[in-house]
């Protein structure tokens, strides 16, 4: 353009041709980045359409000759269309495209599914393995404190085992008369790291133990707190109100200061001058001093109450269980205590027994009527309280009397609160046995024209 220019109209030309070369190029290439909805939209449709194929011609094998030969035609018979390779983003474009580099295309295919599937099952087994391994530790017996313990000590394990395969792997490498001579300074400098790593360990410990025990202690002293600040609020409760009479009754005497200020003024007696305020002074005084006294005698109490809950607490243990089994300081001789016969009952308590007869009068039970069903359902959470106050007697008897390790305790204590949440479940069967039978109990309760009436309904 710029020589046909300058053969036609010279240099002038020329030089104008340029320019307007140069603008032209500025203008197309501002053009191009800037976002354009529309372009953006056709390049994507674009590129789906050229996936998507690329993904059919993989997949289906048999007709991967039939498929390169029809958009083959298809690029052919597109080829002679006036402006065609102007529009290289569109659909048409992208199928020949795809037809063209058939075989790059069939083997991305074929590999991204496999990676892709590959991924996805390796995944898919991590998450069983941290399914299992969770499932496991709930199942797992003992508190969720020696759980808690169990899993930092395994983690901790893990890291020094990949810790030390590095650390092995890497003297293992180095081998002849340097690595022996290294041998013993890289010994010093894994001593002085894992005595960094177990101090660093250490100093955790005793921060989550810190953050642990003040929480617990918080929920010890959490009722006396809560009964504190409630009596502080009734006491500044109190003092307001005092400050309200004081200005009720002080509102007449300040209406005749108005009268008697100027007299005590002119005469010099102090009394006589705004009587109502000193009489409002006078009494907010007392009704302060008052409170800060009472406020004393709370917060006094207070801490008595915070300093008996953590007596009771370091004197029982954490829980309520102690972390270990009391022993006597030097053994103790065995007795000689008559043998017990196998079979024999000694202590009376056979809990199966009762729990034996239990099931049988369950299965040979024959209610007269539903009502008998519904005093035996709104009876259910007494009966369930009984049975987990029978663990926790076991549990508190464990811990303090008999000869059994604080496992045990553990134990008898967990199934006491398995027990105490199927005491609230019961306690929602009686409304809802109500709820769901209201027509029936009110025939009971509250029959049409007396219980013989009613009885026309029965069938």
């Amino acid at each position: 353009m710029v020589a046909a220019a300058s053969l036609a109209g010279g240099p002038i030309a020329a030089m104008v041709a340029a320019t307007g070369a140069v603008v032209l190029g500025t203008v197309a290439a501002a053009r191009s980045r800037t976002p354009n909805a529309r372009r953006e939209t056709r390049r994507a449709a674009a590129r789906t359409a050229g996936r998507t194929a690329a993904r059919t011609t993989g997949l289906r094998h048999g007709g991967a000759g039939r498929a390169g030969a029809g958009s083959r035609s298809l690029a052919s018979r597109s080829g002679r269309v006036p402006g065609q390779h102007r529009r290289g983003t569109g659909a048409v474009a992208g199928h020949a495209s795809t037809a063209t580099d058939g075989k790059t295309r069939n083997g991305a295919a074929h590999g991204s599914p496999k990676r892709a599937h590959g991924g996805a099952g390796k995944a898919a087994g991590r998450a069983g393995q941290v399914r299992a391994l969770r499932a496991a530790q709930q199942a797992a017996g003992g508190s969720r404190a020696g759980q808690r313990a169990q899993t930092t000590a395994a983690r901790r394990a893990v890291a020094d085992a990949r810790r030390n395969a590095k650390t092995t792997g890497g003297a293992g490498r180095s081998g002849g008369l340097a690595g022996q001579m290294l041998g013993g300074t890289a010994h010093k400098a894994r001593a002085v790291r894992d005595a960094a790593i177990a101090k660093n360990r250490a100093r955790r410990d005793n921060k989550a133990r810190a953050t642990v025990d003040a929480q617990r202690s918080a929920v010890r002293k959490a009722p006396a707190r809560r009964a504190a600040r409630q009596a502080l609020q009734r006491s500044a409760a109190r003092f307001h109100g005092r400050r309200l009479l004081a200005a009720l009754l002080a509102l007449p005497v300040g209406l005749l200061g108005f009268l008697t200020s100027p007299i005590g003024r002119k005469f010099k007696l102090p009394w006589l001058i705004h009587p109502g305020r000193r009489l409002y002074r006078r009494l907010c005084q007392t009704a302060r001093e008052q409170r800060n006294l009472r406020d004393d005698a709370i917060r006094e109490e207070l801490h008595d109450q915070e300093a008996a809950a953590d007596a009771e607490a370091t004197q029982d243990g954490t829980d309520g269980i102690a972390d270990h089994v009391q022993r006597p300081a030097v053994q103790v001789p065995i007795s000689t205590n008559t043998p017990v016969i196998e079979g024999e009952n000694v202590s009376g308590f056979r809990f199966e027994e009762v729990a034996s007869e239990m099931e049988q009068a369950a299965n040979s039970y024959d209610p007269e009527d539903a009502m008998e069903i519904l005093a035996m359902v709104e009876g259910l959470p007494a009966a369930l309280t009984s049975v987990a106050n029978v663990m926790k007697i076991l549990a508190e008897r464990s811990d303090n009397e008999f000869p059994l390790e604080k496992e045990v305790a553990d134990a008898f204590n967990d199934i006491f609160g398995a027990l105490m949440s199927a005491v609230a479940v019961a306690e929602d069967m009686g409304p809802l046995f109500r709820q769901v039978h209201a027509q029936d109990i009110a025939r009971h309760e509250d029959p049409r024209n007396g219980p013989q009436a009613e009885k026309g309904w029965n069938v």
